[in-house]
């Protein structure tokens, strides 16, 4: 499993952690039930405190991506993308409405709101 911490990055040490884990599940690179590191061994590849990945760790338990049991360690869950889809556009819909609020509130029309959300979407590809 292979992590890159970025010192420069404007996100936590934690939170990249936690992030590329849960892309690794996302695109089943992890694949349900497989372990992953320990917090100290991860956080010795990774030159971090073992504080840092424990967070990053509960975090993902938290969200549903893992499951630790002492003494036996930690396992990729087997519920985890159909929950972590449900959760991002559950984010999704909350800052749409904040943009239909905003558009509503300064006149813009509908088919501008929905011209922009489409430009993007689409403009990584």
């Amino acid at each position: 499993m292979e992590i890159v911490i970025s010192n420069n990055a404007d996100k936590p040490i934690y939170e990249q952690i936690t992030f590329q884990i849960k892309a690794m599940i996302m695109s089943e690179e992890l694949k349900s039930g497989e372990s992953i590191p320990s917090m100290r061994a991860l956080a010795k590849s990774l030159h971090v405190s073992v504080i840092t990945v424990q967070k990053a760790y509960e975090t993902l338990q938290r969200d549903g991506f893992i499951e630790t049991t002492i003494g036996r360690g930690s396992f990729v869950s087997a519920r985890n993308k159909e929950f972590y889809q449900e959760e991002q556009q559950r984010i999704a819909e909350e800052h749409l409405q904040i943009a239909a609020e905003i558009g509503r509130t300064n006149h813009i029309s509908l088919s501008k709101l929905q011209e922009l959300l489409t430009l993007f979407y689409t403009e990584d590809e």
